[in-house]
């Protein structure tokens, strides 16, 4: 178990979104979508920080995140249960409402 993770595995959240330049970590086309924690990964520097020179700290929780492929393309044609899977940082998420 990682100490301070917000999320457990099986908890719904849903990808903040922003629309800031420079470099995001966070794909644009799974800002917004809701998706299920897969896995709790453990604590590492901020990427986004890391990009710019920074130290990344404090180290933030990284997740695991499952969401349905049909959930995030309207026009999927594949598999109802086709999913995909993402590594997230936890400032980017928030409970599923």
């Amino acid at each position: 178990m990682v100490q301070n993770a917000r999320f457990v595995i099986g908890d719904r959240v849903r990808v903040r979104e922003s629309h800031t330049s420079g470099h995001c970590r966070t794909p644009a086309f799974i800002q917004g979508k809701t998706g299920e924690v897969r896995a709790v990964l453990g604590q590492f520097p901020n990427p986004e920080q890391r990009a710019y020179g920074g130290d990344g700290l404090p180290r933030r929780v990284l997740y695991q995140v499952r969401f349905k492929q049909v959930e995030i393309w309207s026009a999927y044609r594949g598999p109802c249960q086709d999913s995909l899977c993402l590594d997230l940082f936890e400032h980017w998420l928030a409970d599923a409402v």
